[in-house]
C-alpha cells in the first residue's frame, strides 16, 4: 500500500480587522463601504444621530416606537406590502434606539442589493408613521414592559441605571420608556422627532460584502442618494456624571430561590488610552470560564452557573465619553451572602497581587486569536464600524486595538482592571428575597443596604 505524505501546515496568513472607504453622498449622507471578497449576503447599517437625551420631557421611548415604525410601512407601501416586498428580495430590516442614536440593520443577498437599498431609502425618505401603526407599536411595547419587569437580569439593570445617574439625566431612566410615558406617545410625537432628528447630511450608512461586481456608487446614488433634508450641526454631546459611592440596593422579590447580582460603575471609554489594558484586565477577571471569578464562584465553591464582568461604552463624545463596567451573574439565595464575600475577597487579592503572566497570556490568546472567526460575516464588520462611528472613532479604530491589546503587559492590565473594580466604590444591586439576604449582606460591610420592592 501507497502512503502520501501527511500535509502540514503553511505559514499563517496575516490578519487585520478590515479598513473601509469612505466618501460622501451628494444629500450629505457620510458612506463607509468595505468590500469582503466571498461575501454574498452584503450587510448594511445606518446609523441615525438621534439620541435618546433628545427625547422630549415626558415621551421617554418615542425613539424606539420611531425605530420600530421605520421598519413597519411607508407612504408607498402598507405595512403588508412593505413586509412581502423585503421577503421577495430575501432581506431582513431591523431598527433600535440606543443612547447614542438609531441604528436601522440590513442583510440581504449582493444580487438583491439595489432593490433592498430602495426599500431601506423609502423606509428613511417617507415612513407612514399610520396613527393605527403607531397605536399597535405602543400597546405592544406597553405589553413588552411588565415582562420586562420580571426578568430579574432586566430589572437589575434598570435599577443600576437609577442609581448611578442623576434623576433629571435620561441615562438614569429605561432606555425604551416606561408605561406612562410610553403610554403619551403617539403618531404627532413620533412624527415631530423624526423631523427634527432624521436627515441624510447626519446619517452614516455602513455597506460590508462582496462588492465587486456591483456599482455600489450608482445604486447609492439611486436609492440612499434620492433622500433630501436641510443640514444640521450634530447634537452636543451632554457630560455623564455618576455616583458609584458605595452601597447595596435590593430589590424584593419574595420567596425567590435565586438572588440576581449586577454590580458596577462608569469608568472610561474607548476614547481612553486605558481602554485596551482596561478590556484585557476585566477579561481575566471576569470574561471567561477560566477566569478569576468563575474559578471561584463557580468551579471551587458552586454558587453561580457563571459570573461575568465587562465594560460597555455608553456613549461617545469627540472629546470621550463613559462605559458601564459591571459584574453580573446569579447564585443561590442561601449563599448570596457568602458569594458576595468571596466575590469582595477575589476583588481585594487582585489589588493586592495582581495578575499573572499566564492569566494575561491566554487573555490575549482569546481575544486577539478568535478575532479572524468573531468578524467572518459581513454582519459583524459593518456593527463594529458602526460602532465606531457611534462612538466618534477613527476608522482604524479595531485594528489598532488588537495590536494594542497584544502589547499591552500584565503590570499595565492588573492597573487597569483594579481601577475599574476598586472594591469600596462599586454600587450592588441585588433581585431577591429581601428577608433572606439583607442581614447577611448587611453584615459583609460593603456599604448601606437600602431594600426596594420589585
Amino acid at each position: 500500500m501507497e502512503f502520501h505524505p501527511q500535509p502540514t501546515a503553511g505559514p499563517a496568513t496575516p490578519w487585520a480587522f478590515p479598513a473601509p472607504e469612505r466618501g460622501t453622498l451628494a444629500n450629505g449622507m457620510t458612506v463607509l463601504r468595505c468590500h469582503r471578497p466571498g461575501q454574498q449576503v452584503v450587510a448594511v447599517e445606518v446609523f441615525l444621530a438621534a439620541p435618546l437625551d433628545a427625547e422630549p420631557e415626558g415621551l421617554d421611548g418615542v425613539a424606539t416606537i420611531m425605530a420600530r415604525a421605520l421598519t413597519e410601512g411607508t407612504d408607498k407601501h402598507s405595512a403588508e406590502e412593505f413586509a412581502a416586498e423585503l421577503e421577495r428580495c430575501g432581506a431582513t430590516l431591523d431598527a433600535h434606539a440606543d443612547h447614542p442614536g438609531l441604528r436601522v440593520s440590513l442583510e440581504v443577498p449582493v444580487s438583491r442589493l439595489p432593490k433592498a437599498l430602495s426599500l431601506l431609502a423609502e423606509a428613511l425618505r417617507a415612513p407612514a408613521f399610520a396613527d393605527s401603526e403607531i397605536e399597535r407599536l405602543v400597546r405592544n411595547r406597553l405589553d413588552e414592559i411588565p415582562h420586562e419587569q420580571a426578568n430579574p437580569a432586566r430589572r437589575a439593570a434598570k435599577q443600576l441605571s437609577k442609581e448611578l445617574f442623576p434623576a433629571a439625566a435620561r441615562m438614569s431612566r429605561p432606555r425604551q420608556g416606561t408605561e406612562e410615558t410610553v403610554a403619551a406617545i403617539d403618531a404627532a410625537a413620533v412624527r415631530a422627532f423624526y423631523e427634527a432628528y432624521v436627515r441624510p447630511s447626519t446619517t452614516v450608512t455602513v455597506v460590508v460584502g462582496d462588492l465587486a461586481s456591483t456599482d455600489l456608487d450608482a445604486i447609492l446614488a439611486d436609492t440612499l442618494g434620492d433622500w433630501t433634508g436641510d443640514t444640521a450641526e450634530p447634537r452636543p454631546v451632554p457630560p455623564i456624571t455618576a455616583d458609584d459611592t458605595g452601597r447595596v440596593v435590593i430589590v424584593d422579590r419574595p420567596g425567590a430561590v435565586q438572588t440576581q447580582l449586577l454590580i458596577g460603575r462608569i469608568g472610561p471609554d474607548r476614547h481612553d488610552r486605558v481602554w485596551a489594558a482596561q478590556v484585557l484586565g476585566t477579561y481575566c477577571l471576569g470574561g471567561t470560564l477560566t477566569s478569576r471569578l468563575d474559578r471561584v464562584l463557580r468551579e471551587e465553591k458552586g454558587y453561580t452557573y457563571g459570573v461575568r464582568s465587562f465594560g460597555q461604552v455608553l456613549r461617545s463624545g469627540p472629546d470621550g465619553g463613559a462605559a458601564m463596567l459591571a459584574i453580573s451573574g446569579s447564585v443561590d439565595t442561601p449563599n448570596t451572602g457568602p458569594a458576595l464575600d468571596d466575590l469582595w475577597k477575589v476583588l481585594r487579592k487582585l489589588a493586592a497581587e495582581g495578575l499573572t503572566d499566564a492569566e494575561r497570556e491566554t487573555a490575549v490568546q482569546n481575544l486577539v486569536g478568535v478575532a479572524p472567526l468573531k468578524y467572518e460575516t459581513a454582519a459583524a464588520v459593518a456593527g463594529t464600524l458602526a460602532d465606531q462611528v457611534e462612538q466618534f472613532l477613527p476608522d482604524d479604530y479595531q485594528a489598532q486595538l488588537y495590536a494594542q491589546l497584544a502589547d499591552t503587559g500584565t503590570v499595565e492590565a492588573t492597573a487597569a482592571v483594579v481601577n475599574a473594580f476598586p472594591a469600596d466604590r462599586l454600587v450592588t444591586v441585588l433581585v431577591g428575597d429581601a428577608a433572606q439576604i439583607a442581614e447577611p449582606v448587611r453584615a459583609l460591610g460593603i456599604g448601606e443596604v437600602t431594600v426596594v420592592t420589585g
